[in-house]
């Protein structure tokens, strides 16, 4: 089942986000739902078995984010309807650009979602706590 939006607790996602990656911290959730423009939840059962989010930029832009699935529910279609019915929510919200960027060993996933190739940058910033330091340590 596919629910918008719905209720789903720092814990959940937490529990999912730790069975699905292998650097996963407990993070508080609730300030990520606040921001993003729409967020999506897989279950089987009552059981959290994906997640995807969008954030936007207030205008034409949507980004796709946090595209996860438990491991032991992968190839089955899961993550390519959340990405494909969060694309459609953001349209229905006015989105024109929907962005995502994603590691190379994830092209193929993208691509059948839908998305064309571009190229972009990156910059690692480090922990929040620690940017403000390491921009005005010089002056």
């Amino acid at each position: 089942m596919y629910r918008v939006d719905p209720p789903v607790s720092t814990g959940e996602l937490d529990e999912l986000f730790a069975a699905a990656w292998c650097r996963h911290e407990s993070r508080d959730w609730n300030p990520v739902l606040k921001r993003s423009l729409v967020y999506l939840c897989a279950y089987r059962g009552r059981r959290l078995v994906g997640f995807v989010h969008v954030a936007w930029d207030g205008g034409v832009h949507g980004f796709i984010l946090d595209t996860t699935v438990h491991p032991e529910m992968r190839r089955r279609g899961i993550g390519r309807r959340l990405v494909l019915r969060a694309a459609s929510e953001a349209g229905d919200r006015d989105v024109e650009w929907l962005h995502v960027d994603f590691e190379p060993h994830l092209r193929g996933f993208y691509e059948l979602c839908g998305f064309s190739p571009t190229e972009s940058g990156l910059m690692h910033l480090g922990a929040p706590e620690h940017v403000e330091q390491k921009r005005f340590s010089r002056y």
